[in-house]
């Protein structure tokens, strides 16, 4: 063989070498977001498995606050219905999932607030074990949401950059959208006594 062929030979699988290995290293990235996404949907799941006890506690205490355990019920429900699939997360699915969510934390927190008025409620041993799940829900679930949105993040840098960018434009990956605060959000909340 002529030298120049070998060389070329040479420099040819050195490219395709490149190009699997960057190719693998996106694909893995890729499979951490669709798997911290997962983690995040678990931890939502928990909480909506936590809220009919809740409710039900909340029920015998405070059987004629019905519209706000109505309320809570039927927001766990839209909450529920409403998935995303990691391989199709685009901005605006990820928004209506956070409408969703942000919809029955709301809720959460008018069931919350109305057990103010129950003091027999608020020293009930079950009420207040379900509490602290829920609170420990929340920060699981911000944890999650952090830990997504770091992998989207590196994700996102990585096909963006050159010369992966190219490897991602063949294999049609795209940028994976972010958790972003709720509107009205950066106002520290009014607390009144």
């Amino acid at each position: 063989m002529k030298r120049g062929t070998v060389i070329f030979l040479v420099v040819a699988a050195l490219i395709l070498l490149w190009g699997v290995t960057a190719y693998n290293s996106l694909i893995s990235g890729d499979e951490n977001v669709g798997k911290l996404w997962a983690n995040v949907e678990s931890q939502y799941q928990r909480r909506a498995d936590l809220i009919p006890n809740l409710v039900a506690t909340v029920k015998g205490y405070a059987a004629h606050e019905r519209e706000t355990l109505e309320g809570v019920v039927a927001a766990r429900a839209r909450a529920t219905q409403v998935t995303v699939d990691a391989s199709s997360l685009t901005p605006e699915k990820l928004q209506e999932y956070q409408a969703a969510q942000g919809e029955l934390s709301s809720a959460l927190g008018r069931l919350l607030m109305v057990t103010e008025n129950y003091p027999d409620l608020k020293a009930n041993q079950n009420f207040l074990e379900l509490q602290a799940q829920l609170e420990g829900t929340e920060n699981r679930i911000q944890v999650e949401r952090s830990r997504y949105n770091d992998a989207a993040g590196n994700f996102n840098a990585a096909i963006r950059r050159f010369p992966k960018n190219i490897i991602a434009g063949i294999a049609s990956l795209e940028r994976k959208p972010y958790f972003e605060a709720s509107e009205g959000a950066e106002k520290a909340p009014k607390v009144e006594f």
